[in-house]
């Protein structure tokens, strides 16, 4: 008898694949490749919200000018029940986070316009979804980010990085006013201007964060009166971050629904640079002696914070073990009458990535990566097994639930879509026989099992922010696969084939590998690496999503810890394998393989550990094991990995290190590395350029010395697609 599991794998492998092969499809017509230019040319979304009287949509579309070297956001809008969307703002200075009032009479959003970024208030006409005429709200010098309504439309919560003894205050439980604390704030940016002296001196770790020194100043909570824009530090004197540094997360606050509260993450430890304890904290709004109140108690991480609106429970994601960042992330309920904490899904091995509430506070929509797709599921709190809603493929992002709860709005996007806004009606939820008739198949791929019920969305895409450019393009389907990895175990790899596909011919092969490691390939778009855009110019791409990879479970994730070079390679290699003796028009002669961060790593281990590669593109790759450790800025992630510090565990250090494996090294490799990387320095793409020219192995070196981890300005982008496809051309197309 098939589990629901397996009903659900064989549904989530059917949709993929089914009717997608580009070999039996007519031919493209007047369709062409997409280039780089045409990636530049797409609208980005982000940052979706709905306004109160369920009417209206209003989100972020950032337009990239390539020849200014530019992105520039603006304010868009979309009727809920479906029309034209079109743009709200259109300023040079570009506007972004735009927020409807509680009573949707105002439009709050922020934007530079000569005094640093700021918030600023327009008055909204929700008949016609029209803005008036914008004035500027607060005026503090350290800038405000991350605008948020309080429940009652009074004030409007911000972000702003401060130094801490600013708000100190002359004695303990004595802050300054906030205009003496900004004035403090600018005082010692001016100072710090005008100073002919750049040195730093470090007395602790995380004296460098990602891409930035970390300095002396904090972010911290501020509200701000919606009438005249003046503010209060609600963390005065804190040397934290409030909340923690993040990519890409939900908001880490939210206010209780009677405005009294809130609710926010904060990483209030002592080594930062080797703890993910992330905590919970509350504080009292209506007391302003009222100090912050810790609430979680797991030793790991704990995110997003979201109250009921009934009032009564607190929900956030927690991960249970001190020191993985990558260790899944639970949903949990806590009762803010009796403290209690509850997991609600122990039995749902899968990570929880952002979540929302029902308005009569009986349900828990969330989001969830499920084998390459990132799917919606929602939870009753009354205990049953959680239902499936998105039986169809590609990502979904940013939750917002209807007033009512009539429909969700979110971000959709596949590998042949950018983002765009949908609607998904949740009143009349539908079984799965009312969509599909899948074939039965006995036994299921996943590496393991969850239960889950089915109950899926209608759904209506609401923005086409790239319609008309992406009928243009001839964008290739994805094939889905999946093969026996290491010890037995079941992995899922990805094929895109090239524009204009020809099954009588053979193509040559880009192999991407994911970063992470702890991330997955899936039915996604990229504006970095963009598996469409790596296949337009004549090539198969294939992703494989080994040991290590989110959305097969937990053990899978934790396959890769202190075994980087191992179980993950083998992985790679027999899913490689399995497509050269499934896909006939593979080209197993003409292969490159191409990896950033952990990919970088992988590419660098493959250097020392096969030659089947024509050819190597290794971007922000550890080389050297030890050295990685000793100039990287989160020390918790490479002493998890390898399981301790290189002197309390040297052998693994060793053992996993591409520079050790340097004799062996053959294939031409380009090295890409930025000097703004602090994740992995810089250090180690000059390790690994000048161990191959010293062996005068053929090899080449993309340096930036204006960017981080990720090649983010327009043209640096472009030289980075341009230099690394002419290497992969110079080493399989001849």
């Amino acid at each position: 008898m098939q589990s629901l599991a397996c009903a659900a794998a064989v549904l989530l492998t059917t949709l993929s694949l089914s009717g997608q092969n580009p070999a039996s499809e007519p031919a493209a017509g007047a369709k062409r490749p997409m280039t780089f230019e045409d990636l530049q040319k797409m609208r980005r979304l982000d940052d979706i919200d709905v306004s109160r009287d369920g009417k209206w949509v209003l989100f972020t579309a950032t337009d990239v000018d390539l020849a200014k070297n530019t992105k520039t956001p603006h304010l868009w809008i979309v009727p809920v029940s479906g029309g034209q969307e079109r743009p709200l703002t259109a300023s040079s200075a570009g506007e972004s986070r735009g927020r409807f009032s509680p009573d949707g009479k105002q439009i709050a959003f922020l934007t530079d316009r000569g005094q640093g970024q700021q918030i600023w208030l327009a008055a909204f006409d929700s008949t016609a979804g029209t803005i008036g005429d914008a004035h500027q709200l607060t005026h503090i010098s350290t800038e405000a980010d991350n605008v948020t309504w309080d429940p009652d439309g009074q004030h409007l919560l911000f972000t702003s990085a401060v130094y801490p003894e600013c708000s100190a205050g002359p004695s303990p439980g004595v802050a300054p006013s906030a205009s003496d604390e900004d004035a403090c704030d600018k005082r010692r940016d001016d100072a710090e201007k005008q100073s002919k002296v750049k040195a730093k001196i470090f007395t602790a770790l995380l004296y460098r964060h990602w891409n930035h020194f970390t300095g002396d100043k904090r972010s911290h909570l501020f509200l701000a009166s919606v009438d005249d824009g003046s503010f209060r530090d609600l963390n005065p004197g804190d040397t934290h971050d409030i909340p923690p540094f993040s990519l890409g997360e939900p908001d880490g606050w939210d206010f209780s629904p009677d405005g009294k509260e809130l609710a926010f993450e904060e990483k209030k430890v002592d080594d930062p640079a080797l703890s993910t304890n992330v905590d919970i904290f509350t504080l009292r709004l209506d007391d302003p002696n009222a100090q912050p109140v810790k609430i979680s108690t797991s030793p790991g991480g704990d995110f997003t914070p979201r109250y009921s609106p009934g009032g009564k429970w607190i929900a956030w994601r927690s991960q249970a073990r001190a020191g993985y960042e990558s260790d899944r992330f639970r949903l949990v309920l806590y009762d803010r009458v009796t403290k209690q904490i509850k997991e609600l899904l122990p039995n749902f091995d899968r990570w929880i990535d952002e979540e929302v509430w029902s308005p009569d506070s009986k349900t828990v929509y969330f989001t969830a990566g499920i084998s390459g797709e990132e799917l919606i599921f929602s939870v009753a709190l009354a205990g049953e097994p959680p239902l499936l809603h998105t039986a169809y493929n590609g990502e979904y992002a940013d939750l917002h639930i209807a007033s009512d709860g009539a429909y969700l709005v979110t971000s959709k996007m596949t590998v042949e879509n950018p983002p765009e806004v949908v609607r998904m009606d949740t009143k009349h939820p539908r079984p799965i026989t009312d969509y599909f008739q899948f074939p039965h198949r006995p036994g299921h791929l996943y590496p393991t099992k969850i239960d889950y019920g089915f109950g899926f969305f209608d759904q209506e895409q609401l923005s086409h922010l790239n319609a008309d450019l992406l009928k243009q393009l001839d964008l290739p389907k994805m094939d889905n696969f999946w093969f026996v990895g290491a010890a037995k175990t079941y992995v899922q790899g990805f094929l895109i084939r090239p524009p204009n596909f020809d099954e009588h011919k053979k193509y040559p092969v880009k192999f991407l590998i994911h970063g992470g490691p702890q991330g997955a390939w899936g039915d996604a778009w990229s504006y970095r690496w963009n598996p469409e855009l790596f296949a337009a110019n004549g090539y198969v791409v294939l992703m494989i999503n080994p040991g290590g990879s989110t959305g097969y479970g937990q053990a899978f994730v934790d396959r890769v810890n202190g075994d980087w070079g191992g179980r993950p390679f083998i992985d790679l290699m027999r899913g490689l394998d399995y497509a050269e003796v499934h896909y006939p028009f593979i080209d197993k002669s003409r292969e490159c393989a191409l990896g950033a961060s952990y990919g970088g790593y992988m590419a660098n281990w493959i250097l020392g550990h096969t030659n089947r590669f024509k050819c190597i593109v290794s971007h922000d790759g550890m080389f050297n094991s030890e050295s990685a450790w000793g100039t990287t800025e989160e020390l918790w992630f490479n002493e998890w990995e390898f399981k301790g510090t290189p002197w309390s565990n040297r052998a693994l250090y060793r053992r996993w290190s591409p520079m050790l494996a340097e004799t062996q090294f053959k294939t031409p490799t380009l090295v890409v590395h930025s000097q703004l990387d602090y994740r992995l320095d810089v250090s180690e793409g000059y390790q690994l350029f000048d161990t191959l020219q010293r062996m005068k192995i053929p090899s080449k070196m993309l340096y930036f010395p204006d960017e981080g981890h990720w090649i983010l300005k327009p043209q640096n982008s472009q030289l980075w697609y341009k230099t690394v496809n002419d290497w992969v051309d110079q080493w399989t197309k001849r």
